[in-house]
């Protein structure tokens, strides 16, 4: 069976490219546009991973994955970062979340897969 990944960005763009590669690689990828439509996602179906942006409107990606790891079945799912900031405090900020890692766009298509390999199979 596949496995499930949510991909949140308010980039229509991105989204597409983020969704093409990895079900390019045989993986099932559900989009949403902001955080907030990714936490209701989250909530309604169980991922294997979830890559959010960082700066969306609304519910942004360190919001995200704080109420992502409030919730029992996302407390050790894998939850990557996909944005432009890549300063070192930004990253703490990340960390200090919950995010398992930090991608920066614009994202290398095999860098993307080999990461979400590693840590959803």
């Amino acid at each position: 069976m596949a496995k499930k990944i949510l991909t949140v960005d308010d980039s229509a763009s991105i989204r597409q490219m983020v969704s093409f590669t990895l079900k390019s690689a045989g993986y099932e990828v559900v989009e949403a546009a902001d955080g907030n439509q990714g936490l209701v996602k989250a909530q309604a179906a169980r991922f294997d991973l979830v890559l959010t942006d960082q700066n969306m409107p609304g519910l942004d990606g360190l919001g995200l994955i704080r109420a992502l790891r409030r919730l029992p079945a996302y407390a050790t799912t894998p939850i990557l970062m996909l944005t432009t900031e890549s300063g070192d405090q930004m990253k703490a900020s990340g960390r200090a979340a919950g995010a398992t890692g930090w991608l920066v766009k614009p994202f290398d298509p095999q860098k993307l897969l080999d990461v979400v390999r590693r840590l959803a199979g």
